[in-house]
């Protein structure tokens, strides 16, 4: 059947081996529609129960794989022996909290002395700086470790090195060829790594930090001699966990193992920050990687955001009740107001912007909120389908933020545009980057990054694909079907959540809630009832179609939700596209 999306997209079918699908069937004791999905994302029968439960233990590799992990681990130890306090400089953002939490959370359960420091967002920018090394300086560091940041932070390492300060990188941001004076830069990419974990978030590698420096200190007979209990690292997995699904880091190797085991760890809710923020979101179910990116997250994110940028590292490292409650309670408070703002920043930049045919869209305003826009770009991105960079203006200097589309490394564009002098400053990953920018040369960057997209051939045909596993039946959204679906998580990028579609359906009625989403009640021809649910539709097409006087009948395309209603699940479906069979 020819499907007419109402968004122009193309649905295809994701093509799969039947006779595989019925040998996974037949060898796992899985149902039909399992079967294809795992047939469909060409796992190997040998590790499909691996890809089911995966395991560190399964999963985990050498951490003195990674460039300079061993140099890194003795250093540490070095400073340990010597009881030196070692100071943490970790970035505001939830893979920066949880990266300084695991740190901190390990230093302080083997009585060394630490100092902390998140910069302030709009104060202090991204990354070290002079000011906050010496910050840490004063308050006695003679080490000093950058988490989530520091791979391109050249001026602050050699002030610190010229202090006689030892400093070390555990980061996953792409830098330079040529790289800071640190005494170790762990950070699986470099260019000289070849350790083949670049899809690891800061958590992850200042996880494979404390797992190598847990080692080295048991080989030692550290523990014994200093009459400490060895912490178990897999303790830490909730906060690892945490800071991999919010930073949108791949969903494979390792990191699936991470989030499986992680969140198991977050349900023990031995984190009284974490169960804090978890009891006060009214989270009823078991904790998921829907609850930890969309409820949680934002809340860790919003100090960094609007508010205190350490309060969201404070609460994950504190074991004091009182603090912690004062702690969830402002960041819940930051939250509302980064979500005030977000709106109204978003509705503004929709009113005034005229977006162009452009692959990528460059949007630039004075005085725009610095920490909210990186959050407003991601929105944009996923309504357009497009990378999309917006430039606040401040005088004569623009802070920029990007978020981009598979297939498109804005973080290697934004440092080539650094090389090349078209950017004061910058960096970020594969899918999101910040930068600084004289706003004379704003224009040559427009013209540098659509050239190098053009250059690349990414087709734009692929985004107006929507690629469907299966079709389901409206019975199927039922908790047993759910769970079956649910084998296969953790869901994300290299991982994505199965997609699939219903057909014939009527609108029985539908409302928006929150200003952004719309919620849709429909029924089948044998007057079967599907609960949906469009996130951020509010404005685009799709909120045309979901109006409650619409008679066409209708095919939904998207993925299931569990919403936990007065002790019962409720599967619901997320509608990602429409098509109309009467138009």
């Amino acid at each position: 059947m020819n499907y007419k999306s109402v968004t122009g997209k193309n649905w295809l079918f994701k093509q799969y081996e039947e006779k595989y699908s019925k040998k996974i069937s037949e060898t796992f004791h899985l149902n039909e529609i399992l079967s294809k999905i795992i047939s469909i994302r060409k796992i190997q029968l040998d590790q499909i129960e691996n890809f089911i439960n995966p395991t560190i233990k399964k999963n985990i590799t050498n951490p003195n794989s990674i460039k300079d992990m061993d140099i890194a681990t003795t250093i540490t130890i070095a400073h340990i022996e010597n009881k030196n306090v070692i100071g943490i400089f970790g970035d505001y953002d939830v893979d920066g909290a949880t990266s300084t939490a695991i740190l901190a959370k390990y230093f302080k359960q083997i009585k060394q002395p630490f100092e902390l420091l998140i910069p302030d967002r709009i104060k202090d920018g991204y990354g070290p700086n002079k000011k906050g090394f010496d910050y840490l300086i004063n308050k006695g560091s003679k080490l000093i470790i950058s988490a989530d940041c520091g791979t391109s932070s050249y001026a602050p390492i050699l002030h610190a090195k010229n202090k006689n300060i030892e400093t070390i990188v555990l980061d996953h941001h792409q830098g330079d060829i040529k790289l800071p004076e640190a005494n170790a830069i762990v950070n699986p990419n470099r260019i000289d790594d070849d350790s083949n974990l670049i899809y690891l978030c800061a958590a992850g590698i200042c996880f494979m930090f404390l797992i190598a420096l847990n080692s080295k200190l048991r080989n030692n007979n550290w523990f014994k001699l200093n009459n400490i209990n060895e912490p178990d690292v897999l303790n830490f997995l909730d906060l690892v966990c945490l800071g991999t699904i919010c930073d949108v880091a791949p969903v494979i190797g390792l990191n699936r193992a991470i989030i499986k085991q992680g969140l198991k760890v977050f349900g023990k809710r031995k984190n009284i920050g974490l169960k804090t923020l978890y009891d006060n979101s009214k989270i009823k179910n078991k904790p998921n990687t829907y609850h930890l990116s969309y409820l949680i997250g934002p809340k860790i994110n919003a100090g960094g955001r609007v508010g205190k940028s350490s309060f969201g590292a404070e609460l994950l490292i504190s074991d004091n009740q009182e603090k912690v409650d004062y702690l969830a309670k402002e960041l819940n408070n930051f939250n509302e107001k980064r979500k005030k703002i977000e709106f109204e920043l978003i509705q503004k930049i929709e009113n005034e912007t005229k977006y162009s045919k452009d692959p990528i869209l460059l949007i630039q305003g004075k005085d725009f909120h610095e920490g909210i826009i990186g959050i407003a770009a991601s929105r944009i991105k996923d309504k357009y389908k497009k990378p999309c960079i917006i430039i606040s203006v401040n005088g004569k200097i623009g802070k920029g933020s990007a978020r981009s589309v598979f297939g498109f490394d804005i973080g290697s564009i934004i440092i080539s545009a650094v090389q090349n002098r078209i950017l004061i400053k910058g960096g970020g990953h594969k899918m999101a980057g910040g930068f600084s920018i004289n706003i004379n040369n704003i224009e040559a960057f427009k013209e540098f990054i659509i050239k190098k997209y053009n250059n690349l051939g990414i087709k734009n045909g692929n985004l107006k694909n929507l690629y469907l596993d299966s079709l389901i039946l409206p019975t199927a959204l039922n908790d047993e079907f759910y769970k079956n679906i649910e084998v296969l998580s953790p869901f994300g990028t290299g991982n994505p959540e199965p997609k699939f579609l219903i057909e014939d359906l009527k609108l029985a009625n539908s409302n928006i809630v929150a200003n952004q989403h719309i919620k849709a009640i429909f029924y089948s021809k044998s007057n079967d009832v599907v609960k949906a649910i469009a996130f951020n539709s509010v404005g685009t097409v799709l909120e045309s179609y979901l109006v409650k006087n619409n008679k066409s009948t209708m095919n939904i395309a998207g993925t299931l939700i569990s919403n936990h209603w007065n002790g019962k699940s409720n599967i619901e479906f997320v509608i990602n596209d429409i098509s109309v069979n009467n138009i």
